[in-house]
């Protein structure tokens, strides 16, 4: 599993700085778990990517129409697929019903709403009005609108409840597991809901959607637990709790886990991070003689090799993994690194570049290839891998610097120099802001 940070990969605010949890295994997973649910509500699962946030706390979001953001704490709190799935058929909603487009322009409402409010403040205060006047117009201006726009969102809120339910029975899933997480909220609040204001929160408070979502399920009837969705929750899960919880912790529990090759993976994990070689690669193989060719397992097992620096059988592992899943961008990438550890950056050049065309946005990649074309005398290449990486980080100054470079080395008019004008044009629109 690989921990990344990008400060500017999505559009919303509150996704900047985020650390990422990218893995190939967990993100195929949590695909399986939200296919039937995009397809029930008119969405692609090509199109819509499930991210993980390295974040405790219990949330999920979106902020445009192709990622549905997850909170790690979340995927580890739950306790069934249903639970998960119902958050996802929620932010589902959010994209198919076009809340994000509405959801922007009621903020851009709320802002001038609130500028209006600003400026007659303003007024009163240059006629010479009481100062605690003018003051008082600006925050009540400023309230107004925010009030207002949390009663948008607040409508949005309680309309993805009603068509989450929706989608859930259209995917023929047990629509409980929403009255599952929304308990799980409810037990979460911090603050007693009897003393919060209703109409200054962006969420209908708990106890009003657990009685709607009760009411929703019953009415929509009962659903089935898939057992397919539920062994891919139980590897979701695993995989992060393996690597989020202490060693100590998951050799202790994993005798409870129903599922022998998830059981053995996170036992692997857990050894791994202990250092302890041996014991790691008897579990994941033992793991992948449960479930044979599988390449996440595999992915995992390369992972395991690289970091123990054992450079030539992890080459040989993630080239099994990625004959096995040749589309698939972080195997990829780890195929590229193990090449580079073991000394062949044309072949490390080769791999990057492909994980690179399918997926732009992991830095690490970017990282990697910078390296390797240094290593082959590409300094041009280099400067641009590096100022990509810099811009998917937020560091635009640094981006700015090395695109540059890039730019005064590369062909005028080539692919290569056109990228490296994309992240200086990134960067001026960055200083202007």
């Amino acid at each position: 599993m690989a921990v990344l940070l990008a400060a500017t990969l999505f559009l919303a605010q509150p996704v900047r700085a985020a650390t990422f949890l990218r893995d190939a295994d967990m993100e195929y997973a949590l695909g399986q778990l939200a296919a039937p649910i995009l397809t029930a509500a008119g969405l692609s699962p090509s199109q819509v990517q499930i991210v993980v946030l390295d974040d405790n706390s219990l949330n999920a979001f979106v902020a445009d129409a192709r990622h549905i953001f997850l909170h790690s704490g979340l995927i580890m709190k739950v306790e069934s697929a249903a639970a998960l799935q119902a958050v996802i058929a929620h932010e589902a909603a959010h994209i198919a019903n076009g809340h994000i487009t509405r959801r922007l322009g009621n903020m851009r409402s709320a802002r001038s709403a609130a500028g209006m409010g600003m400026l007659l403040a303003l007024a009163t205060g240059l006629a010479g009005a009481d100062p605690s006047l003018a003051a008082g117009i600006a925050f009540g201006s400023q309230s107004s609108a925010q009030r207002r726009l949390f009663s948008h969102t607040r409508a949005e809120e309680s309309s993805a409840d009603i068509a989450s339910i929706r989608y859930l029975k259209r995917a023929g899933l047990d629509p409980q597991g929403a009255v599952e997480v929304i308990r799980i909220f409810a037990n979460q609040v911090s603050l007693a809901e009897s003393r919060l204001d209703p109409y200054a929160v962006t969420h209908p408070l708990s106890r009003d959607r657990l009685r709607a979502l009760e009411a929703l399920a019953v009415a929509a009837g009962p659903g089935k637990r898939s057992p397919e969705g539920e062994y891919w929750f139980a590897r979701a899960r695993g995989k992060l709790s393996a690597f989020k919880r202490a060693p100590s912790w998951t050799l202790r529990r994993s005798g409870s886990v129903p599922y022998k090759d998830v059981r053995l993976m996170q036992e692997a994990v857990a050894w791994h991070r202990q250092s302890n070689l041996k014991k790691a690669l008897a579990a994941i193989d033992g793991a992948i003689a449960t479930r044979p060719g599988d390449p996440f397992l595999l992915d995992l097992k390369g992972q395991i090799l690289l970091e123990s620096r054992r450079f030539g059988p992890a080459v040989q592992v993630y080239e099994a993994a990625a004959s096995r899943a040749p589309r698939e961008p972080l195997i990829l990438g780890g195929l590229g690194r193990a090449r580079l550890a073991a000394g062949d950056p044309r072949g490390a050049l080769k791999a990057l570049e492909a994980a690179r065309g399918r997926d732009f946005s992991d830095p690490g990649v970017l990282r990697d290839l910078g390296v390797t074309y240094a290593k082959l005398g590409n300094n041009a290449m280099a400067s641009l891998a590096t100022a990509e990486r810099y811009a998917l980080l937020g560091r635009l100054e640094d981006a700015e610097l090395h695109a540059r470079r890039a730019a005064d080395q590369l062909p005028r008019g080539s692919a290569p120099w056109q990228r490296a004008q994309d992240v200086l044009s990134a960067a001026k629109q960055a200083k202007r802001r």
